[in-house]
């Protein structure tokens, strides 16, 4: 689900490595557009707590811009765009769904589980290559094949946003408490 066509998997084979060495882990590539100027967009962030600032996602821009300018992947032009997952975060990887455990999501396969494709409910971590997801009047807890995903992402609920303030002023004072002469008085 990081990638979800060929093209898009044969570019984030070369753009793991590239976020590998600024400390990043890329979450998600698409190459979204017709034959006139398309978009790349990437989505990273660090592996230590899931989060990336604008400086981290430049620097990962221009290291990208570099390879490509010498490589040339994409014909044609593109717009490359590198940002955060974001608080409604796509989950790509098997870990996101032990890591966002408790959280609401929506799941979609491509191909029908029990007479449908699509689900909302709380995640509930992973069990043997299965995602577990307790869905919105069921009682028991379903388990749905992590290769059989073509979509996840996080549901922007109450929680999840007071999730993400937190998160924010956590991050403030942090950097607050590292450039003191930049906190107003």
């Amino acid at each position: 689900m990081r990638a979800r066509t060929a093209e898009d998997r044969a570019l984030i084979e070369m753009i793991d490595p590239i976020a590998e060495t600024l400390g990043l882990a890329v979450v998600r590539v698409r190459l979204m557009g017709g034959s006139q100027r398309r978009r790349l967009q990437v989505m990273a962030e660090r592996p230590s707590d899931n989060d990336i600032s604008v400086e981290e996602c430049a620097r990962l821009s221009r290291a990208i811009s570099e390879v490509f300018d010498a490589a040339d992947p994409i014909s044609g032009e593109y717009l490359l765009e590198v940002s955060s997952p974001g608080i409604d975060r796509p989950l790509t990887r098997l870990s996101d769904f032990e890591l966002f455990e408790g959280l609401e999501a929506r799941l979609e396969t491509d191909r029908m589980v029990e007479g449908r494709k699509r689900f909302k409910g709380t995640l509930a971590g992973t069990e043997d290559g299965h995602v577990c997801i307790d869905l919105e009047g069921e009682e028991d807890t379903a388990l749905i094949p992590f290769d059989w995903l073509v979509d996840a992402k996080l549901v922007l609920t109450d929680e999840l946003m007071k999730a993400g303030a937190e998160k924010r002023a956590a991050r403030s004072a942090s950097d607050t408490e590292t450039n003191p002469d930049d906190s107003e008085d």
